[in-house]
């Protein structure tokens, strides 16, 4: 059987598919990206009265992030709340956990009142020890819950053999869905409140101000008395968001398994990287059994495949009575210091401009946050979650985390110095991709399957970063701030918002003295 290299979730319907923004229009709030976070925002936006216009680059509504995910439904903050506390303090713990819980309640509350069909339940969460994990991470972590009064069970009563006699902690009040149908779900409620959305519309230029706009790549314009800028990957900010941010690149596997082999509920380990399972309803007395893991830093690491295989083993050696893998994915996360997004004003200051990003692997309840969040601060409204999402908030104590990420980032400018992947083009196979030098620049080639040279200049729009090719995605990639790029140079994923540019390469030669 063949692996679909597409998440599981391409089993549902497509999602909606509008037509190209072809004027310029005017509207109270412009919403860029019609993933989770954008949805939610123009669904809370809408309800209130306010004109809304989404625009999206894909053809479908929810086919970027909000796609890639696993769907862990969770109040349970992925990089662990005793991170948090270090951080931002004990206050900010429990903060986090009710945003996130209230995040859950209100994807509850509309999968009701929308009368979604998008198998949504409400699950525990199960945290246990990695198998290479030899802290006392699990007692730590439940201290912490408990000093900020959240409710937690250490407990070594094991569901299953994934366990052991290793302790687990419990946490109540958590849940999962099927993210397409509910996307599907949301962008259908959002058009009926009048929500226009434009789709295969690139966004090139964003300019704060009264009224802010954002221009498309065919030239037309919206204006807007403000702009939300929720693109998983932060298109606005500069440098202020740069280095609040770092690009990780997760896998992900399903495989069908008898209902009865695992409890429906989250799963998640201390390993570093960890990783992540729940269950899926298929048919026939079956579920999918979703693993997630096997994380790394965007355009760093060139064993894709490799990372597949790992999961599989690992999945195996805890459910051998598994089934073929059938299908296989990636998604990008972006991470911050505190694991906390970024939701808020544009910290570079562009006058009515608000950013979400920074969803540090929980973006289904981040994005409904900002869906929460933005309309109040939009409205001048309080709201008590408003200095913990701060895209402009700098802790003292992520000083470090900052530091190790910049040098991190700064050392990938070495590949301006360096050699080509090879020498010469007839080194290229077809459907591979290599980066060339050209006297002083570097080139990335892709030969396609009909053996015609595709080539681009390999520096990143966004920050001059050098892409590397992805052989498992076929796509471009910038090691610096995770922009990803099509085999032919379409950006596919920010922060870049123009394609590589294109020039031109002798069919068959050395490239290394061509100027």
């Amino acid at each position: 059987m063949n692996i679909q290299s597409e998440p599981v979730w391409i089993h549902e319907q497509s999602s909606y598919s509008g037509q190209q923004l072809s004027a310029d229009i005017t509207c109270d709030v412009c919403v860029v990206g019609a993933g989770i976070a954008g949805l939610t925002t123009a669904y809370q936006l809408a309800r209130e009265g306010r004109s809304v216009v989404i625009l999206e680059s894909m053809k479908q509504v929810a086919s970027g992030e909000s796609f890639s995910t696993t769907a862990h439904l969770s109040s349970v903050i992925d990089d662990r709340f005793t991170r948090v506390k270090s951080i931002r303090g004990e206050s900010a713990v429990l903060l986090a956990h009710q945003s996130h819980h209230a995040a859950i309640k209100q994807i509850a509350a509309v999968v009701v009142e929308e009368q979604i069909a998008c198998d949504f339940s409400w699950v525990d969460g199960y945290l246990f020890t990695g198998e290479n994990d030899t802290t006392n991470l699990l007692a730590e972590e439940a201290q912490v819950c408990r000093d900020a009064g959240i409710e937690v069970e250490l407990s070594n009563e094991s569901l299953f053999s994934l366990f052991g006699s290793e302790p687990v902690l419990r946490f109540s009040g958590q849940a999962q869905f099927h993210p397409r149908k509910y996307l599907n779900g949301l962008a259908h409620a959002v058009l009926e409140r009048g929500v226009q959305i434009y789709t295969d519309t690139r966004v090139e230029k964003i300019a704060g101000g009264a009224p802010a706009s954002v221009e498309t790549h065919n030239g037309f314009k919206v204006q807007a008395k403000a702009v939300v800028l929720a693109t998983n990957a932060p298109l606005q900010g500069g440098i202020q968001i740069n280095i609040r941010i770092a690009a990780y690149t997760t896998y992900a596997i399903a495989a069908l398994i008898s209902e009865d082999s695992i409890w429906p509920a989250l799963y998640w380990d201390t390993d570093e990287p960890y990783h992540y399972i729940r269950t899926q309803a298929a048919n026939d007395g079956q579920c999918w059994l979703i693993v997630g893991g096997e994380d790394h830093k965007t355009g760093q690491e060139t064993d894709q495949l490799t990372r597949w295989a790992k999961l599989e083993a690992w999945m195996r050696a805890r459910f051998p009575e598994a089934g073929l893998v059938q299908h296989r994915w990636n998604g990008q996360v972006f991470e911050t210091p505190d694991g906390l997004a970024l939701i808020g004003p544009d910290p570079g200051g562009a006058e009515n401009i608000y950013i979400v990003t920074g969803d540090s692997g929980m973006g289904m309840t981040h994005g409904t946050i900002a869906g929460l969040l933005l309309p109040d601060l939009i409205a001048g409204r309080e709201n008590d979650w408003k200095d913990l999402y701060s895209p402009s908030r700098f802790p003292l104590m992520s000083v470090g985390t900052v530091v190790r990420e910049g040098i991190n980032m700064a050392s990938q400018m070495i590949d301006w110095v360096t050699s080509g992947d090879v020498s010469t083009t007839d080194e290229i196979d077809p459907g591979c991709g290599a980066i060339v030098r050209r006297g002083l620049r570097k080139l990335a080639i892709h030969r396609q399957d009909d053996g015609t040279l595709c080539a681009m200049s390999a520096r990143c729009p966004h920050m001059g970063g050098i892409v590397r090719w992805n052989a498992a995605d076929q796509t471009w990639e910038c090691p610096l701030h995770g922009s990803r790029f099509s085999a032919d140079g379409r950006v596919l994923h920010g922060p870049a918002m123009e394609d590589l540019k294109p020039v031109e390469v002798p069919e068959s030669a050395s490239l290394a003295g061509v100027p």
